[in-house]
């Protein structure tokens, strides 16, 4: 009995520190493999697309290569949570209808009444997540990429405005 007491408090200090580390929700979204021919045969290469967000309003995208799957997906998830970017938003959904573009891809983002859900699929999906929006109506338009609708996604909500950021951009230009 008294060898599980000390491995039960380790196995809780472990999982504090697990809690504290994992802030942020990654969301791999792509693994692309690549293969180059040599002399011996094939080398394969790898490349990852990760989300990353607190589920607060951040989010971050990053893309990694190496030879192996797990380490491609770690450097992207390092570069995630580098370029984390603020986004404004209303409660569970948004402030506005935005149409983000990046590359061939577009998406439109549209705010949706409480209980709606996220109607997203894919990397849109995953983006939203991350940053914690609960109600949306999206559409991809155009490219079915996923680098290209993760991209567009994130440009569409950095274009986001509330109503008193809008509001102050006005009467700026008004009393100019």
């Amino acid at each position: 009995m008294s060898g599980k007491k000390p491995n039960s408090s380790r196995n809780s200090q472990n999982r504090s520190e697990s809690a504290e580390v994992s802030e942020f929700v990654d969301k791999v979204v792509h693994v692309n493999r690549c293969s180059k021919v040599v002399k011996g045969g094939r080398r394969f290469s790898f490349s990852a697309l990760v989300v990353s967000g607190n589920r607060k309003g951040s989010v971050g995208i990053g893309r990694g290569a190496a030879n192996e799957v797990a380490e491609a997906v770690k450097k992207a998830t390092e570069r995630a949570r580098r370029d984390m970017r603020s986004i404004q938003l209303r409660g569970p959904t948004i402030p506005h209808l935005v149409l983000g573009q990046a590359d061939g891809g577009h998406v439109m983002l549209r705010p949706a009444s409480a209980g709606t859900g996220v109607i997203a699929g894919g990397g849109v999906r995953a983006v939203l997540e991350a940053v914690g929006v609960k109600d949306i109506l999206t559409k991809s338009l155009r490219s079915n990429n996923a680098i290209a609708t993760v991209y567009a996604t994130v440009n569409g909500l950095i274009q986001l405005r509330s109503a008193e950021q809008i509001r102050e951009l006005r009467t700026a230009v008004s009393n100019s």
